[in-house]
């Protein structure tokens, strides 16, 4: 019985990225203090701004009495779990589906460490115009937000010639 190539091989970008997401909040919690002050990066459009969210996107759970740490750490670990099964179920040559897999893996374990270090995850990026705001978030949450669109977009037009697409 021979095994088929997987695409296994794509959780180095989940590495990847888990690795510049740590790296990124380090920097973060020792640069930009104190918490809340922005620091101009694109005036008028993008900030560095330390923040902490127990909860999940858009602090989502927030004021939790402390189960919902535990909470997202268990989601955390079964979607990854099933996203792992996934790629190793997904042939090495499709990439539409491993690159997008593996940066939600990524992400997810970036947030997930913040978790079960300091039970909440740093967040430092704010990108705003005007008077319109959007959620502080982080590199992981980067991750997992890239790769679900990648997933949906690459899931839309799979199977589709480049004359049927246009």
């Amino acid at each position: 019985m021979t095994t088929k190539p997987n695409a296994l091989i794509w959780l180095w970008l989940s590495a990847l990225v888990i690795a510049l997401d740590q790296l990124s909040k380090w920097w973060a919690v020792q640069t930009l203090q104190p918490m809340g002050v922005p620091h101009a990066v694109i005036p008028g459009f993008l900030n560095w701004t330390l923040a902490f969210n127990s909860g999940a996107a858009f602090s989502f759970l927030a004021d939790g009495a402390g189960w919902q740490r535990w909470f997202f750490v268990v989601l955390a670990l079964a979607i990854s779990a099933v996203l792992a099964v996934w790629l190793a179920r997904t042939p090495r040559r499709d990439w539409r589906t491993g690159m997008p897999l593996g940066l939600i893996v990524g992400g997810a374990i970036g947030n997930l460490v913040d978790r079960l270090h300091a039970a909440q995850v740093t967040d430092f990026i704010h990108v705003y115009f005007r008077q319109w705001n959007y959620p502080v978030f982080n590199v992981a949450d980067c991750g997992i937000s890239v790769g679900a669109v990648l997933l949906i977009v690459f899931g839309l037009f799979a199977g589709k010639s480049a004359d049927s697409v246009r």
